[in-house]
């Protein structure tokens, strides 16, 4: 799959193979709590012991994390829920309280740490701040860590796009504009989730929901809900 950039063209498939992470990055201003999903963050040292996140300047957790210097990284397991992908990476926490009804507990910074759908966690301090145009680099160093579930599988960002379908959400530094891809190869109907961009498309199987290739969209059930961000077929359009 090949797009235009910056008068050049790039294959999109090279960039799907650079492994990520999904994690929730939270933080805290006052009594502000907020996060978001993140597949920007890696270690950079181990001594001392520090990792970098990236965030979207577009992010309500930017803004927190800026004034508060502080944040916290949980690691989502393999088979985190799509209602949790949802509060977090498609919502946005000026409209929601994302921590309503999650399961979570305060770490000493008082930061927010997610303890649903996560195998580890770290809470961090931020050291340092990089501008690096869409988004923000935060350099951190650890403050505490712990295992929540030592048998558990991190969701990578690979299964997440390859079994689960699921796309980056617009903020994220490896998001891909649907605009920017060319689809013409296809005329078969496909529908579209406006919440978090998933595309069904009928020649391929829903292994999630069981449902085999060559199922057509309209013939689903009334339950059916989008794999990647758990809402239902009424928030799905037709396109092409």
């Amino acid at each position: 799959m090949i797009i235009q950039h910056k008068n050049s063209a790039v294959n999109l498939e090279a960039f799907f193979k650079i492994s990520y992470g999904l994690y929730v990055v939270s933080s805290r201003l006052n009594d502000k709590l907020n996060g978001y999903i993140s597949n920007a963050v890696f270690q950079v040292t181990a001594e001392p012991a520090q990792f970098a996140v990236c965030c979207s300047k577009n992010n309500y957790t930017a803004e927190l994390i800026n004034k508060s210097k502080i944040l916290s990284i949980s690691v989502l397991k393999k088979e985190a829920s799509s209602q949790l992908i949802s509060i977090f990476g498609y919502q946005s926490g000026k409209d929601i309280d994302k921590f309503a009804n999650i399961k979570f507990k305060t770490g000493s910074t008082g930061t927010p740490i997610l303890l649903e759908d996560t195998i580890a966690w770290f809470e961090c301090r931020v050291v340092q701040t990089f501008d690096v145009g869409t988004h923000i680099l935060f350099t951190t160093e650890i403050v505490d860590n712990d295992i929540i579930d030592k048998t558990g599988e991190p969701l990578t960002y690979a299964y997440y796009r390859e079994e689960r379908k699921g796309k980056a959400p617009k903020n994220a530094p490896t998001y891909i504009s649907p605009e920017s891809i060319n689809t013409s190869e296809s005329n078969i109907d496909k529908y579209k989730c406006l919440i978090c961009g998933y595309i069904f498309d009928p020649s391929i199987e829903d292994k999630e929901h069981g449902f085999p290739a060559g199922t057509d969209f309209n013939k689903l059930g009334d339950d059916w809900r989008c794999p990647v961000c758990g809402t239902d077929k009424s928030s799905f359009e037709l396109i092409r």
